[in-house]
């Protein structure tokens, strides 16, 4: 009976991870910077709150760093990051940062992963690799890392469209 009781909360637990998720992704579904889909997202997605009472939604550490040097004027007031493990928005300065290791990141090669705990964190590095840090050096390999993933994602997406223009014109060709 106490096993069932367990499964039952932990159901209800996990249940209410996407809840969480949930309203500030129907707030902001797709990141301004890159259209990603921040609900596929969730584990990496970031909050911006400003002064002004505005916020803004994106995808990753990569798009917040390229909206923060955008509005270098408007003041912030908070951070919010996804928990890697629960998906859980979380501070994002408060949280425990995992920088580098085997897996790559959201929009960057060099992944920069938040959680809540740091024992989460070194769990995640002792499986995958890469190093703890702070918000601070997690945002300052994002600007390092900045030239080349900008140019990865280009190619990227040169190399999609001209794929995409070839079955085109393949598939005219075929008719």
């Amino acid at each position: 009976m106490r096993s069932l009781a367990a499964a039952v909360t932990l159901l209800a637990a996990l249940s209410s991870v996407p809840t969480l998720a949930q309203e500030d992704v129907r707030q902001a579904p797709s990141c301004p910077r890159c259209g990603m889909d921040r609900e596929k997202f969730a584990h990496t997605r970031m909050v911006i709150q400003y002064e002004d009472g505005s916020s803004t939604g994106l995808c990753s550490l990569h798009c917040a760093a390229v909206e923060l040097a955008a509005q270098l004027d408007k003041p912030v007031k908070a951070i919010q990051v996804g928990d890697a493990a629960t998906r859980k928005l979380i501070d994002a300065e408060q949280a425990a940062w995992v920088i580098g290791g085997a897996r790559p990141g959201v929009m960057s090669r060099r992944g920069k992963w938040a959680f809540e705990t740091r024992a989460a964190a070194e769990a995640f590095a002792r499986e995958n690799g890469g190093e703890l840090a702070t918000f601070e050096a997690a945002l300052e390999a994002a600007y390092q890392d900045l030239y080349g993933d900008l140019k990865a994602i280009r190619e990227r997406r040169k190399a999609m469209r001209h794929g995409a223009a070839k079955q085109h014109g393949d598939h005219k060709h075929q008719q």
